[in-house]
């Protein structure tokens, strides 16, 4: 099986319900503090870490005194209020004790479907990492109906990959990896060590939840690292009680089973670009912007902007064009164009003073910059 892990810089890691609350019996300390150890070996081995885990209701039911899981949206919500104090609080500890800072980061499948909310959850996700500080992520299940009815962590931790453009996707279970059938009623089932992501037969394969706490079952985490995979993300599922499994992950073993991106991260990013057919709008830039996108791969500063083209909302993918109109590439804009047409030519610490604010320094990173 192929290292996922082992040259991965950037790693979204999921944990499920059960292996969080030991399976719904409140938040397991222990579990908690053994991946925390693992997270800090990791960011000790100069890789960044964001965690995404479930179990907040399932820690909310436990504090609640429910035994059974509530099908009233409104009782869900005051589970889940109630058991992100627990989760956070615990995450925060255990994080802190490995001399890591933490933050919890409540995130919905919204936030990341709207460009502007996509656009500030990666500057701030992206940010707490450039400060070793671990985000632990969880879906905001407080005040969103869709996402506790329909919603899993699966999808969010694949989702978080994109955002973040990680390198791979651990999603750790109750269950050993992929079988090509049920392995509690087919004696015949084969484990499945390494498939491409994405391909029609692992979704065959998959099953139904094998945990009366979780949401989602095998068939959620086979669609989360095709959705990752998209991004050139590669995902492993394995059984989150397996000893160290991200250290000995990280160290290029073979645990559970591998899914692999068909595409290389940035092939995929570019290519994701270039496939934006209709573009809201352009910036031309300045023969000597010009030259340092293509020769130094620098970013784009709104001192190099000489003309503003179309109209575009932040986060759009729009042309930057040099001054004969030729495209030079294309890219995530930081800025509207209403807000670029204020800040072209001006140097990038005027931007607060001529907007009241400062999203960010560049009109375009050079990571959300694609030349052609």
């Amino acid at each position: 099986m192929s290292g996922v892990l082992r040259d991965a810089r950037r790693i979204v890691v999921k944990v499920g319900s059960s292996l969080v609350t030991n399976e719904g019996r409140g938040v397991d300390a222990e579990a908690i503090g053994n991946w925390c150890r693992q997270l800090a070996a990791l960011t000790q081995q100069g890789r960044e870490v964001v965690m995404v885990s479930s179990g907040a209701i399932a820690e909310g039911m436990k504090r609640l005194g429910w035994s059974s899981r509530p099908k009233e949206v409104h009782e869900l919500q005051a589970a889940a209020a109630v058991g992100q104090m627990g989760l956070a609080q615990m995450y925060e500890s255990k994080l802190r004790e490995q001399g890591l800072g933490s933050a919890q980061v409540l995130l919905t499948h919204a936030d990341l479907a709207d460009r502007e909310r996509y656009l500030n959850a990666r500057s701030t996700l992206l940010t707490l990492l450039q400060h070793r500080v671990l985000p632990v992520i969880n879906e905001n299940d407080t005040v969103v109906n869709d996402e506790i009815k329909f919603g899993d962590n699966d999808t969010l931790g694949a989702l978080v990959a994109n955002l973040v453009e990680a390198d791979a996707l651990v999603i750790l279970t109750d269950q050993k990896g992929l079988y090509s059938a049920d392995p509690r009623k087919d004696p015949d089932a084969r484990f499945i060590d390494e498939a491409i992501a994405g391909t029609p037969e692992l979704e065959a394969m998959a099953g139904g939840a094998g945990s009366s706490i979780g949401r989602g079952g095998m068939i959620t985490k086979i669609l989360a690292a095709k959705r990752a995979a998209g991004s050139g993300a590669s995902t492993v599922i394995a059984w989150g009680r397996e000893p160290d499994v991200l250290l000995r992950l990280a160290a290029g073993e073979s645990i559970g089973t591998a899914l692999l991106a068909s595409t290389a991260k940035q092939a995929a990013r570019k290519q994701w670009m270039l496939d934006h057919l209709q573009m809201r709008g352009a910036v031309v830039v300045d023969a000597g912007a010009a030259l340092k996108l293509r020769e130094e791969g620098k970013s784009l500063l709104p001192i190099g902007v000489i003309e503003v083209l179309g109209e575009f909302h932040r986060g759009d993918v729009i042309a930057v064009r040099d001054p004969a109109g030729a495209e030079l590439g294309r890219g995530l804009c930081n800025y509207s164009s209403a807000e670029a047409r204020l800040i072209a030519r001006k140097p990038s610490f005027e931007i607060g003073g001529v907007l009241g604010y400062a999203a960010e320094p560049e009109l375009i990173h050079r990571d959300n910059l694609v030349l052609r």
